[in-house]
């Protein structure tokens, strides 16, 4: 994917300082505010969850391994997360396990439909982000 130039962003200062003291970052605000543009120029690695080519993949993958999902360089960019709320449990978890600042930024301009598939709130290790 080629990046177009980037216009940088009153948030871009709180995403460093977040990606700094946190394992994860949650960014969540409107359709089109920057969210997901923000987030990819600070990630060295994303999954596009609404990529129309791998999508049905991607869902598939978080039902039965959702680790496999978070694989990549990092900060891993993981778009679009709550299409599959198991990431979220997953991020969790890994975190858990091998705990490191800036590992993850997830974006999305929605909540999950089944807020029962999200087992924590992410306390102390996923910091949200308002756009």
């Amino acid at each position: 994917m080629v990046r177009k130039a980037y216009f940088p962003r009153i948030a871009d200062a709180e995403l460093k300082e977040l990606l700094s003291s946190s394992g994860a970052v949650l960014i969540e605000g409107a359709k089109w505010c920057g969210k997901t543009r923000m987030a990819h120029e600070m990630s060295r690695s994303a999954l596009f969850m609404q990529d129309p080519d791998r999508n049905k993949d991607y869902l598939q993958w978080a039902n039965n391994r959702p680790s496999i999902l978070l694989q990549g360089e990092t900060p891993r960019l993981i778009d679009e997360w709550q299409k599959a709320p198991d990431i979220w449990n997953q991020v969790k978890d890994d975190l858990d396990f091998e705990y490191q600042f800036g590992k993850y930024i997830l974006t999305g301009s929605s909540t999950p439909a089944d807020k029962t598939e999200i087992h924590h709130t992410g306390a102390g290790r996923i910091a949200p982000l308002t756009m």
